[in-house]
């Protein structure tokens, strides 16, 4: 069942909503929906019965109806000028501060349903929206999805963020920052959280950082790069293996090779300069050496001068138990990761992170955003290497941090988009955070979409602390939640320490009937002692 289409009476100039009435209406506080631009949000009554107030519109959370205004509902909104009595009354007796603040999320991934979560919780935070976001990001009430908003059309974005209020938009993926959404928000005088085109080099191209790293004197694996691939194997045959082979630009968390012979690492040259698999992100690779040693993931907001570093996180790339099989985007995490100890993370602002901000700087590209670092804490050294930036909340990593963070995040990201996190101080809440992801079968490779997922609700409940935030799911016609992606679900928990949250979350994970996928049974197996878990459902 749909809830009722905002009249188009409303949508002409005359009677268009004030911004500050809009952050009342199509909030995403307490109730999920999905809406086409320019209508108030589609709402599944079933998921929110007994509740006035969604039916219409979710308000902020001091806002009271009055007795007048309940009355005019009963007595039918179908009527337009009941729909105006309504909106006078609320624009007369309520009003919003200043400091409140609408935010859209880009993305639509089960990183993008977390940073929702997050700023849902956020006490400053009037509406969250998420540009395209997903059937479990709107169902679970974390976030008015609006599904057919282009995010590669900046001029769409910024007019979405006119007509409704935004004014802060939070950019999830790495290509619509690539491409240069960011840049065109601030031109038009909207805050946006996360680098200019330009800045985002860091991720866009391999090469680009570790000219930086070169520059500034940032510890990172020694390298070349190349276009000629018949340079590059003569180099690889001269190094040796095992050897890291990298496509130069964005290829989906694919383009990277970790080659443990020779013929391995010419067939990744071949792939990717001669076959041109990976296309333009492939024109040219970067070769640098194996790294050995325990990854880690360190995360830093950075204001374009100064950088907050947050808690630190693990992720386990490869797909199977034991860190084996190809590599993926990410089939679980955990926060904090006990592999960087405070020292470490010391070290890691000093050596990378902020050489790195102040580097920029000097470049005349200054980095506003999350810097994402990609580490190796070496074996033979005990000492953090850069392997690679992203220049965006990692996936699942971002899971684990917003299941902890206690600070209001919405003002969090505007200091940093003020040039003010010199001000800001984090709150986080104590213990541990898991994630474990649940992907389709066959996932990296390719996969058969449309497989039903049941019991989520109940999986939610298996345990305390538990959130399952969707990546990749829509709903089928008779209301089923279905796989539409390679990576489906995120099951996150918190605990009292590691082994609690990763207790909670296989629990819940157990509960979950999904005959197309499948998980690691081993995630934090690097932290804690290794518990078997049945993956069958």
């Amino acid at each position: 069942m749909k809830a009722n289409m905002l009249p188009e009476y409303l949508l002409t100039t005359q009677h268009r909503l004030s911004s500050k009435v809009l952050k009342m209406a199509c909030v995403s506080h307490n109730f999920g929906a999905s809406m086409k631009i320019g209508r108030l949000p589609e709402v599944s009554q079933r998921q929110f019965p007994n509740k006035i107030s969604q039916l219409l519109f979710q308000q902020p959370r001091n806002f009271k109806w009055s007795k007048f205004c309940v009355s005019q509902y009963y007595r039918g909104l179908n009527r337009y000028q009941s729909y105006t009595t309504i909106f006078n009354s609320v624009s007369s007796d309520h009003s919003i501060s200043e400091e409140r603040i609408s935010v859209l999320v880009i993305g639509g991934g089960g990183r993008e349903h977390s940073l929702c979560y997050a700023l849902k919780r956020s006490q400053s935070c009037d509406a969250v929206f998420c540009a395209p976001g997903n059937a479990g990001i709107s169902n679970s009430g974390d976030a008015t999805c609006i599904e057919d908003l282009d995010v590669f059309d900046s001029s769409a974005v910024i007019s979405f963020c006119r007509k409704w209020g935004v004014g802060l938009v939070v950019v999830g993926p790495e290509a619509p920052l690539v491409s240069g959404l960011t840049n065109d928000l601030l031109k038009a005088g909207i805050h946006a959280f996360g680098p200019s085109s330009e800045a985002a080099a860091l991720e866009g191209s391999k090469n680009f950082m570790k000219s930086i790293c070169d520059k500034y004197e940032i510890p990172t694996a020694k390298y070349e790069t190349f276009t000629d691939p018949l340079a590059a194997k003569k180099y690889i045959k001269e190094q040796g293996a095992p050897i890291v082979v990298k496509a130069d630009g964005l290829a989906a968390g694919k383009g990277v090779i970790v080659a443990l012979t020779l013929q391995e690492a010419f067939e990744a040259v071949d792939t990717i300069l001669v076959n041109g698999s990976f296309g333009e992100a492939g024109s040219s690779i970067v070769v640098e050496e194996f790294l050995e040693g325990e990854e880690a993931s360190f995360f830093a907001l950075v204001d374009g001068e100064n950088a907050l570093a947050l808690e630190s996180a693990q992720d386990h790339k490869r797909v199977g138990d034991g860190d084996t099989g190809p590599n993926t985007g990410g089939m679980g995490a955990y926060c904090p990761a006990p592999v960087l100890t405070q020292e470490l993370q010391s070290l890691v602002m000093r050596s990378i992170i902020l050489p790195t901000v102040k580097g920029m700087s000097k470049e005349g590209c200054k980095f506003v955003g999350v810097l994402y670092a990609g580490l190796m804490i070496e074996k033979k050294s005990g000492l953090p290497k850069l392997i690679e930036y992203n220049v965006r909340f990692g996936d699942p990593e971002c899971q684990v941090l917003m299941v902890r963070l206690e600070s209001d995040l919405a003002q969090v990201l505007l200091a940093a988009c003020k040039g003010e996190l010199n001000s800001v101080t984090l709150e986080w809440a104590p213990g541990s955070a898991m994630v474990v992801v649940m992907a389709s079968n066959g996932y990296p490779g390719s996969y058969v979409k449309g497989s039903k997922i049941q019991n989520l609700e109940e999986a939610e409940v298996a345990a305390p602390g538990v959130k399952i935030f969707h990546a990749g799911t829509a709903v089928d016609a008779d209301g089923n939640y279905i796989a539409t992606g390679g990576r489906v679900l995120g099951v996150t928990a918190k605990g009292k320490d590691l082994e609690e949250a990763r207790d909670r979350a296989y629990r819940a994970v157990e509960e979950i009937k999904w005959e197309g996928g499948f998980y690691r049974k081993d995630i934090g197996w690097r932290a804690l002692p290794l518990k078997q878990k049945s993956s069958t459902w």
